[in-house]
């Protein structure tokens, strides 16, 4: 199993953090002061704010108590602002925590559920089966700091997950693997055995096809051999006719010399002997 790892701290996020806390710290400290500060001007403790200024040649000789009251009450109502900021700040801590909190749920549950999936844990009834499951995270390596509540809780998760675990379990797994494993090598085999029977398909047709050539050119030599046959024959002294028959087959009847008929029509008959 591979060594689980903590989620990566956020610097960014910690300094955005700090940041803000600091800017509403110093904005509470500024209006206090501001506002101690007016409040013992007007009681004659300590002296206002003087400033020269002035205004189309005329003196303001109030101008720096005017500045004074209206940074104080500037100040003031800002802090108006520091609870709702406070708030804000208090949901995005508790949104990081629960945020943080469930990634500890989810490594946790992920351990758990791995270990079920092997078979560990035994318990029929749901306590022993939780406190099953609790004891193992405890003494697991990469969770031993995780609280008790997140324990309990991924435990939970995976006591409902147990049927899950048990159809998926890494007997079962392992099986499905091997069938399909051993399906793929019986589609290789018989991819294999097609394309054998592709190439003799191929070697055939090829064959046919030289077959059919020899045939062709047989049969233009035959008809050669006929034609010079046909114009050999009358020139030593045969009659030669051609007829086709019915089953395609050619007939070449052939005549006796001239000469020879010419002689047995000339001989006498031969005489008949009388009993």
């Amino acid at each position: 199993m591979d060594r689980l790892t903590l989620p990566p701290f956020s610097g960014v996020g910690m300094v955005g953090m700090i940041a803000q806390s600091v800017a509403l710290a110093a904005i509470a400290v500024l209006g206090a002061v501001m506002g101690g500060v007016t409040l013992l001007s007007l009681t004659g403790v300590l002296p206002w704010l003087e400033i020269e200024a002035g205004f189309g040649g005329v003196s303001l000789p109030w101008a720096g108590i005017a500045l004074q009251s209206i940074f104080t009450v500037f100040c003031i109502s800002l802090c108006f602002f520091l609870p709702a900021n406070r708030r804000i700040l208090k949901l995005e801590q508790s949104h990081r925590d629960f945020h943080v909190n469930m990634e500890d749920v989810a490594r946790a549950y992920r351990v758990s559920h791995a270990a079920d999936r092997t078979g560990l844990f035994r318990a029929a009834s749901e306590f022993d089966s939780v406190r099953e499951r609790i004891n193992h995270l405890r003494n697991h390596p990469d969770l031993g700091a995780l609280e008790p509540g997140v324990m309990e809780v991924a435990a939970q998760m995976s006591h409902e997950a147990r049927e899950l675990a048990g159809v998926y379990s890494d007997d079962k797994v392992q099986r499905a693997r091997e069938f399909l494993r051993h399906r793929q090598e019986e589609a290789a085999r018989m991819q294999e055995t097609i394309g054998l029977a592709r190439d003799t398909c191929s070697q055939l047709q090829h064959w046919l096809l030289e077959v059919q050539t020899e045939e062709a050119l047989v049969k233009r030599h035959l008809s050669r051999l006929e034609k010079d046959l046909l114009e050999l024959m009358p020139k030593l002294g045969f009659e030669m006719s051609i007829e086709d028959q019915p089953r395609g087959d050619t007939v070449v009847p052939l005549n006796r010399p001239r000469s020879e008929q010419a002689t047995r029509q000339l001989a006498p008959p031969r005489p008949v002997n009388e009993s």
